[in-house]
């Protein structure tokens, strides 16, 4: 999106380069995605919008699509990879080819709404994901979880009229996109958190919100939106989550997999821009969905 713009190839880099290191690769199944087809887009996108996404697609340099949103001739082939990998990922569960899957992907996708590119994203990833587990195979109730800094505004849009679906989050408010705090229901249950706030008050909402109304709701797979800019080295934002804290919730949120979804889980990489904090995060919160 730019030489200085924080959402950079340098993120996947750093995670594969520290799972390489810490010797987690050789315990890890891993595939490249395919791309998500017009179909699965459509299933949560406005066919309109994917047309003018693809037909803004540049032969060469820089065309925004908002302020913070930037494709050059490539970025329409890694976002399609993007949704892909959670489709592929959602596939591979289902059938058993995997437990559970983390998708180490780019641009990230939970600020795409159904009509909207914003926030570094084209199309919403785990929404695509759980659509195509709702459609092509036939679940009844799924479940996102989003623990980014910022609101998953774009998988609320998306699926707030949608009762197969829940959405439990934290984010810090007030910040962009500004949102999250209207639409909470008792499926959208979006908790904002305070500016500073660290990991005793994330596990709190965990303990005393997320696991009640996830367990109430007994879904049938749980899709992550992983955003590790929550972390207190990560300058986009100002909340103080740490390593462990990802760890915790990751054993939290297996919990409810195991008890009502037959421990099936697909994440999928949202932010992250401190680029050490979030590879040792990731790397936590691989080793906890694997059990290693």
């Amino acid at each position: 999106m730019g030489t200085q713009h924080p959402e950079s190839p340098d993120r996947l880099t750093a995670i594969e380069d520290y799972l390489l290191a810490t010797g987690l690769t050789q315990n890890l199944l891993t595939e490249v995605a395919p791309k998500a087809s017009r179909e699965q887009l459509l299933r949560v996108h406005d066919a309109g919008y994917v047309d003018s996404v693809a037909s803004a697609s540049p032969q060469r340099g820089l065309v925004h699509l908002d302020p913070d949103t930037a494709m050059n001739p490539h970025s329409l082939s890694a976002a399609l990879h993007a949704a892909g990998a959670v489709v592929r990922a959602t596939d591979m569960v289902i059938g058993g080819l995997a437990e559970n899957a983390f998708c180490n992907v780019r641009p990230p996708g939970h600020h795409a709404c159904r009509r909207r590119a914003m926030g570094f994203c084209f199309f919403n990833n785990v929404a695509v994901g759980a659509a195509h587990a709702l459609e092509a195979h036939g679940l009844q109730r799924v479940a996102v979880v989003d623990f980014d800094v910022h609101h998953g505004n774009g998988t609320e849009d998306i699926f707030e009229e949608d009762s197969r679906v829940m959405m439990v989050s934290t984010f810090q408010h007030p910040f962009y996109p500004y949102s999250g705090t209207q639409g909470r229901s008792q499926r959208m249950v979006n908790i904002p958190l305070a500016a500073r706030s660290d990991g005793t008050q994330f596990r709190n909402v965990v303990e005393q919100i997320w696991l009640p109304a996830l367990d109430d709701f007994r879904p049938q797979m749980v899709f992550i939106s992983a955003g590790f800019d929550a972390h207190r080295d990560d300058d986009m934002a100002s909340l103080g989550l740490v390593e462990s804290d990802y760890a915790w919730v990751t054993k939290q949120i297996k919990a409810v997999a195991a008890a009502h979804a037959e421990g099936r889980i697909v994440s999928t990489l949202e932010g992250g821009y401190n680029l050490r904090a979030l590879a040792r995060s990731v790397a936590l919160h691989i080793r906890e969905l694997a059990g290693i």
